[in-house]
């Protein structure tokens, strides 16, 4: 990979520059790139696996693929949604070889045989009175797992909608799917969450799925010292 003799601050340089930045092999460039994304990137590969470290490892391996293709992107879509779908679709390939070696999934189908969505279980819900900072801590572990605990098709939409806030346009964009769909979606995520979490849902969201400065240097440096072992160029 390109090592430039000078040291540019890319910190506030558009996505669009970053990407030509790392087309011409920045690593200053990519790693500015993924510092930014790094949140919510692992926050929608953790919406399909569910899994803390294998989102991790995801993640990775769609910066990698991101790197080699870099060279497709061409700025119709933002770079955010881009790497969104190239993210989910290592999520959700990694999902599908999980079922085919059958490795059970902890959630129920979106309905029931009469076509009712499940009834989320609050009977481990937090009852006590415990001191602020506890009570916020408590608080996102149980969104965390209600969170896991939605049906597939609509914890994805709702870790994009309500956790990173992205607009129902740009969440149809990242999923590919009709914007009809993602309002449908999120209506009913919500619903199923409601009834446990509607004191505490708005002010823990911002702290769901925490992403710690640790997290986001390990991703970062696992990425570059993979790119450093087996450099190749970005493809035009």
């Amino acid at each position: 990979m390109q090592q430039p003799n000078t040291h540019p601050d890319f910190t506030a340089a558009s996505d669009a520059e970053l990407a030509s930045a790392v087309r011409e092999g920045s690593e200053r460039a990519f790693e500015a790139l993924m510092r930014r994304h790094n949140r919510m990137l692992f926050r929608a590969a953790r919406s399909v696996l569910k899994d803390d470290a294998e989102a991790e490892d995801a993640l990775q391996c769609a910066y990698l693929l991101a790197f080699r293709r870099i060279g497709s992107f061409r700025g119709e879509a933002r770079l955010s949604t881009w790497l969104t779908r190239i993210v989910l679709n290592e999520a959700f390939g990694r999902l599908r070889s999980r079922r085919r070696a059958g490795i059970v999934i902890p959630f129920e189908d979106a309905a029931d045989a009469d076509g009712e969505l499940p009834q989320l279980d609050t009977r481990d819900a937090d009852r006590g009175q415990p001191e602020t900072a506890a009570m916020r801590a408590q608080t996102r572990a149980l969104i965390e797992k209600r969170i896991d605990c939605l049906p597939e098709q609509f914890r994805t939409v709702f870790v994009l909608r309500a956790v990173e806030e992205l607009s129902v346009e740009e969440t149809a964009a990242c999923l590919g799917i009709p914007e009809a769909t993602v309002r449908t979606r999120f209506f009913r995520a919500r619903g199923l969450l409601r009834e446990s979490l509607a004191r505490e849902i708005d002010a823990a969201l911002d702290q769901a799925f925490a992403f710690a400065g640790s997290r986001c240097d390990r991703i970062v440096h696992a990425v570059l010292s993979r790119l450093r072992s087996s450099p190749f160029p970005p493809s035009g």
